[in-house]
């Protein structure tokens, strides 16, 4: 697939090739439904919690005699239908994180960055830092792609490159419609909900050499099975 990388003020530089194979799948609708219920759940915390009557603090002495008042019969005042009492199958802290294939999860992946593609949502830029780590300079680069709206910008975060990273996610902390992800770590979430995905031109070609170089191992074990 040939598409274009444009510069920083948004005028188009040269043509690169991307990975069908990465970039230009058939959209499956129920994996990236599978695969955003999944990284949402992961993110639940799971801390709420409720007293149920044993855990309230209260008397077990009961309230008044059990006939001859015309009441009804109450056993102590930590019972759920009394105001303070103990909740009946109230939340407890649990654990709302479950485990999606890697094969899944990485196809998911795939699908969202060439549904991105289809719909023309996504940008491969030029490679650009932000050395004085500062909001404007920033800002006055993703203006010239349009308005402001839900952006995500891939980045390749390279081990000999980490304070431009550094600098990059530090001029966009002031933005709140921006966020970043690396070639190498993409949420599913972020790339579905994204209005605009501007990816940097080395960080395009690391995407297409990590995920193809997965998918030719996941060929070459299902060769050596056969």
């Amino acid at each position: 697939m040939e598409t274009a990388v444009y510069s920083t003020i948004g005028q188009e530089l040269r043509k690169i090739d991307l990975d069908d194979a990465v970039f230009g799948l058939e959209i499956n609708e129920s994996l990236l439904w599978y695969a955003i219920n999944n990284e949402l759940a992961n993110k639940r915390l799971g801390t709420a919690c409720t007293r149920d009557r044993g855990e309230v603090h209260g008397s077990n002495v009961k309230p008044y005699k059990q006939k001859g008042t015309g009441r009804a019969r109450r056993g102590d005042r930590k019972s759920p239908l009394l105001v303070g009492g103990g909740a009946v199958f109230g939340p407890k802290p649990r654990d709302f994180s479950y485990k999606m294939p890697k094969m899944a999860k990485r196809l998911a992946v795939k699908t969202a960055l060439s549904l991105k593609v289809h719909t023309d949502t996504l940008k491969i830029i030029e490679d650009f830092t932000v050395d004085d780590g500062k909001t404007k300079s920033l800002y006055e680069i993703l203006n010239n792609f349009g308005s402001e709206e839900r952006t995500v910008v891939i980045l390749n975060e390279d081990e000999n490159d980490k304070d431009s990273v550094s600098m990059m996610k530090r001029a966009g902390r002031n933005i709140h419609w921006l966020s970043f992800l690396s070639a190498t770590r993409l949420r599913v979430h972020d790339l579905f909900y994204g209005r605009r995905v501007f990816v940097l031109e080395t960080a395009a070609k690391e995407i297409c050499e990590f995920y193809a170089a997965h998918e030719n191992r996941r060929n070459v074990v299902l060769e050596a099975g056969v």
